[in-house]
């Protein structure tokens, strides 16, 4: 049966004065359950408080808009507080707990992507709250919390009763919650817009990767990540991952053609996708896109391996400059002339071409 690979905007689960938070479905997306991945987004106004909360699955978390402050506590860890900004990648493995606070007037945004192969529910994500209306101690008795904290039961009522918000919180009156330590964003999180480059390519485009070199904790959570940002009217190189992955794609900015050829040499995706699309390219299929005059931006993860390897099919990399002249012609059917003129092409070891001249 062939799948759906249309992007999907995500749509809103929850949320009030605080904040709200959003989701794809994998009734709308359904390579979400297909390859065991899990999508959503947090959006948090002004004095915006995401209630501390651990998750089911491993996960990426990539800030789109805004700054704030997160708390992160690993298992059998302090908390760590740290500042985030715009830009910035956090690893966030199995069991970690996490807190999320703007304080600022522009609405943080952060974008969630991550492995649900250990989910409850496969292609989506599932949070447990710590506090909130439906945080762990509304669900014991009077009795198991009174007896598990040594609290008296009017001071249990008290804990339990006063717990109204759902999730997201709007914080009042002068609460100040801890400041974030420069020193607390060492392993746990990269700022993809201020990183060296790993590629860049004047009038094409730049990418930032993350591996376990400078991002350790993917290594935990076995997910890789990139961030990819495309000129106006340039082209991003055929290509495939070599591993048995797949290749999740959140459009941050901008707009563009994709194209997607699976087995058997079929076209399975032909769209224009746009700021907020998400969309999965399964295992092996090959993949490209071209920007529109605004340029193109996306972020995205590879299931099953912190350190990716990509085959790109043009530029003098690709697999096609490695095979002998001889064989390009019998498998092209083409004469010497043609053969020599496609692989006199794209002589420049580039993964990204710009707009022709």
């Amino acid at each position: 049966m062939e799948i759906d690979l249309s992007p999907q905007l995500a749509k809103k689960v929850y949320g009030g004065d605080g904040g709200s938070y959003h989701a794809w479905s994998p009734s709308d997306l359904p390579m979400l359950k297909e390859g065991n991945i899990g999508a959503s987004k947090l959006a948090l106004e002004k004095n915006g408080f995401a209630l501390p909360r651990y998750s089911d699955s491993a996960k990426v978390a990539y800030v789109l808009q805004g700054s704030g402050v997160a708390g992160v506590v690993l298992p059998e860890s302090e908390e760590k507080v740290l500042a985030i900004k715009k830009g910035d990648a956090l690893a966030l493995p199995f069991g970690v707990v996490t807190w999320w606070y703007n304080k600022e007037d522009t609405e943080l945004v952060i974008l969630f992507l991550g492995d649900t192969a250990k989910a409850h529910k496969s292609g989506e994500f599932t949070d447990f709250f710590l506090t909130g209306s439906n945080g762990i101690f509304t669900g014991f008795s009077t009795e198991f919390v009174g007896r598990a904290w040594d609290l008296e039961e009017k001071d249990v009522k008290t804990l339990v009763g006063n717990q109204s918000g759902k999730g997201i919180v709007k914080l009042e009156g002068n609460i100040s919650l801890p400041e974030p330590k420069k020193e607390h964003r060492n392993g746990l999180a990269l700022n993809c817009l201020e990183a060296p480059l790993d590629v860049d390519i004047k009038g094409g485009g730049r990418v930032v990767v993350l591996n376990t070199k400078n991002l350790p904790l993917l290594g935990e959570i076995k997910l890789g990540a990139d961030l990819v940002r495309l000129d106006g009217k340039a082209m991003c190189s055929p290509g495939f991952s070599c591993d048995s992955a797949l290749q999740v794609t959140y459009i941050v900015r901008g707009s563009g053609r994709v194209q997607v050829v699976g087995a058997d040499g079929r076209k399975v995706l032909e769209t224009t996708v746009k700021g907020g699309n998400l969309f999965i390219v399964p295992r092996f299929f090959v993949v490209s896109k071209i920007a529109d005059p605004d340029g193109l931006e996306w972020f995205s993860i590879i299931t099953g391996t912190p350190d990716p390897i990509f085959t790109h099919l043009a530029g003098s990399s690709s697999v096609w400059k490695a095979l002998s002249p001889t064989v390009l012609q019998a498998a092209f059917n083409v004469n010497s002339e043609v053969e020599q003129l496609f692989r006199s092409k794209r002589t420049a070891d580039a993964i990204f071409f710009p707009p022709p001249k």
